[in-house]
Formats: C-alpha cells, structure tokens, sequence
C-alpha cells in the first residue's frame, strides 16, 4: 500500500502543477485588467502600479517568478486587498466554508444513505416514489434555484430564518441545506440503486434462510457492500463542501472562500484566483487519495496498485 500511496502522491503533484498552469495562462486571456474600473488611472499610474507588482514582465517570466514563489508556499500578495497576503486571505475565509461543508457532508451522507435504503427496503411502494420524486428534484434542479427557494420561503414566508451572513446559529441551517440537497439527492439515488443490487446476491438470500432478521441483515451484510459507492464518491463532495458552493455563498452574503473566489474573478485578482484554484485542486486530489485508502479498510478484497 505504500508504494501505491506514493505513486498517488506523485500523481496528486503533477495534478496540482498542471491545474496551475492552465489556470494562469487562461487567466491572462480574460480582457481587461486589475486596475481598470469605471475611473481609469492615468497611463503613468497604470504603469507604475503594473511594475511593481511585476505584471510589465512577459507572462512566461511572470510565470516563472510564481512557480518559484509557489514552491516556498507563497501565493503572492491581493492586488484589490492591498497588503494582504492569499495565504493569510485564504485560511481567514475557510473556517465559514468548513463549517458549512463539514455540517453539509454530515447531513448528506446521512441523509443519503438512509433515504436510499429505505427507497430499496419499499420498492415500488409509494415511500419509494417519493424519495425518487425529490431525490431526482434535487439533482437536475440548480444550486442557486434551491438557494432562491430556501431564502423565499423560509426567509421571506415565514421568517424562520435569517437569509444573510452567519451570525446566529440558526443561520447555518438555510446555507447546509441548500449545499447538502444536490450531494443528498445523489447519494440517495446511488445507495438505492447499490441497495437493490446487493439484496438480490446469493449471500443475502442465505442470511434470510438462516433465519437472520432483516435489520440485522441489511446492517451487518447489505449495508457495508452497498455504500462502497458512496465511500468513492465522498472525496469530491468532501472537497466541494469544505470550500463552500460559490453560488451559495455568493447568495447569502457568508464571508468564505467560494465568495472571495467569485469577487477576486470579477475584480481580476490574479493572485487570488490563482491562490484559490490551486487550493481548491490541492484538496481535490488529497480528498481522492484518502478515499481510495479508506476504500480498501473498508472492504479488504480490494488490491490497490
């Protein structure tokens, strides 16, 4: 398992450079620049600005100075934040995003995997129709549809909930709802499916002969061959709940790092559009090589190579 650890590792590195590549050259072929705005600076300004934070150079050069800065684990300096570090920038905006994520990776799961199961235990059966009604609701339905509903009716309705910022506890609950109903929804159709799979093996049919009880059975048996799917598909929805959804955030004004994303895009901030992506793709590829681990405590037979 080692050497396949590090082969992944490597594999995670390589991932990372070539995400910050792409992401920097592209980034130079969206018009306009940091400093324009509806008041254009005079040329002599726009001039004096551009070389000291060195984007007069050729953008190879530039690129070359910033995978030199990268590999000492400096991100560079915001170039609308004055005087901030990405860095700094960065790990002042994640605890919101984690808190979320983390409590949205709880409720899904959960959620998920309990909704599935019992749609699998009642097919064909009306309990079964509705969790496919909603289940399927929540994946072809957008993020930000789901957030706009949330906000109007728990909101606006019926004013159980605040529909900005973070200030109560209460206001995590709109946030974790609206960021836990697509993965949810996914988990719950994927544990269904997986569900009605494993109850028609051979060895679930012998447990029932034997006289185990069905709780005991689906717990002990089809709960543990079932969810290997889920355990796969928990890495990328780990790593997409803990930045937090840049269209939740955006929504309901919270101060994390998906809404630093989209405001450093539209301002043209390089460097945190470069700090964030890279961030975003390190914990991708982190999250990918855990889950793999996981997957084989979980199910021992499976040969990681």
């Amino acid at each position: 398992m080692l050497k396949y650890i590090v082969k992944r590792l490597v594999l995670a590195a390589v991932t990372v450079y070539i995400v910050a590549t792409l992401t920097f050259f592209l980034m130079y072929l969206v018009p306009g620049g940091p400093f324009l705005s509806e008041k254009a600076p005079s040329a002599a300004t726009l001039a004096a600005l551009e070389a000291k934070y060195g984007l007069d150079q050729p953008v190879i050069v530039q690129y070359k100075n910033y995978m030199l800065r990268l590999l000492q684990g400096d991100l560079g300096t915001s170039l609308k934040q004055r005087g901030k570090e990405i860095n700094d920038i960065i790990f002042t905006r994640l605890p919101a995003s984690a808190k979320i994520g983390s409590l949205a990776v709880v409720v899904a799961l959960v959620c998920g995997v309990v909704f599935g199961s019992v749609a699998a235990l009642n097919r064909g059966k009306t309990l079964d129709n509705i969790i496919v009604f909603f289940s399927t609701c929540g994946i072809a339905v957008p993020g930000f549809v789901v957030c706009t509903v949330l906000m109007f009716l728990l909101g606006e309705k019926l004013r159980l909930l605040p529909t900005f910022g973070l200030n109560t506890p209460g206001s995590y609950i709109m946030p974790v709802l609206a960021l836990a109903f697509y993965p949810m929804s996914y988990i719950s159709r994927l544990m269904r499916s997986c569900m009605l799979d494993v109850l028609g093996q051979d060895y679930m049919r012998t447990a029932k002969a034997k006289g185990l009880s069905q709780t005991k059975a689906l717990f002990k048996h089809a709960l543990r061959n079932a969810i290997l799917p889920v355990v796969t598909y928990l890495g990328p929805m780990l790593a997409y709940a803990l930045t937090g959804s840049f269209v939740v955030e955006t929504i309901l004004t919270i101060p994390g790092l998906g809404a630093s994303f989209v405001t450093s895009i539209t301002a043209r901030d390089y460097p945190l559009i470069m700090g964030t992506t890279i961030f975003l793709a390190f914990l991708i590829v982190t999250m990918n090589v855990v889950v793999d681990i996981v997957y084989k405590l979980v199910d021992p037979r499976i040969n990681l190579r």
